[in-house]
């Protein structure tokens, strides 16, 4: 990312906006702003192939009998998460809850929430985030079914058009185990609502 050249779109988006980006409060906004996007957009530096080649790295490959020891099923919810909207430009935010039944393969923990962070840290739209959060385990470890189910509040919902703040639009995708059996996918929804 160019700062200098997001510093003067910022500056010039403030004066056609009708403000003075040399008064005080505004002088350092430019500035700002593009620290802030080199932060909340750092998604931006990996595509998903890559990200998935940095996290196989934690990958601990077991034999059947220890995946059976782990358990049928992972799940990491209420992940917060932030993103922003490729329509408008402005944030929507809510939590992630993913849920994977290893074959062979498990992830620390903690990658599932960087992967949904790096992911989400990207002009998005939600839908686009769930398929490839669950893309990228299913890839990443081949398991015998993966679930990612997003929930967030969208500013462009809440602050214009029909401005209904506290909406929330739930996005999920399914794979594997999770989509072809109603009783693995219930199982995973009660755990998340506990």
């Amino acid at each position: 990312m160019d700062k200098e050249k997001v510093e003067k779109a910022i500056y010039t988006i403030l004066q056609e906006i009708g403000e003075n980006p040399e008064r005080e409060g505004l002088k350092e906004t430019p500035k700002r702003v593009a620290r802030m996007y080199e932060e909340i957009y750092s998604g931006m530096t990996k595509s998903n192939e890559e990200l998935i080649l940095e996290l196989n790295k934690t990958f601990a490959e077991s034999d059947k009998d220890d995946v059976e020891k782990f358990g049928d099923m992972v799940i990491v919810k209420d992940i917060p998460f932030y993103s922003t909207c490729e329509h408008h430009l402005v944030p929507f935010f809510g939590k992630a809850h993913v849920g994977y039944i290893p074959n062979k393969k498990v992830i620390g923990l903690s990658k599932i929430a960087r992967l949904v962070e790096t992911i989400a840290r990207r002009p998005q739209v939600q839908e686009r985030i769930t398929k490839d959060v669950a893309d990228c385990i299913e890839k990443m470890l081949d398991p015998v079914g993966v679930i990612v189910v997003m929930q967030a509040e969208h500013l462009c919902m809440s602050m214009r058009g029909v401005k209904k703040p506290g909406t929330k639009t739930v996005t999920s995708a399914a794979r594997g185990a999770f989509k072809k059996d109603q009783a693995t996918r219930m199982e995973f929804l009660q755990l998340v609502k506990e």
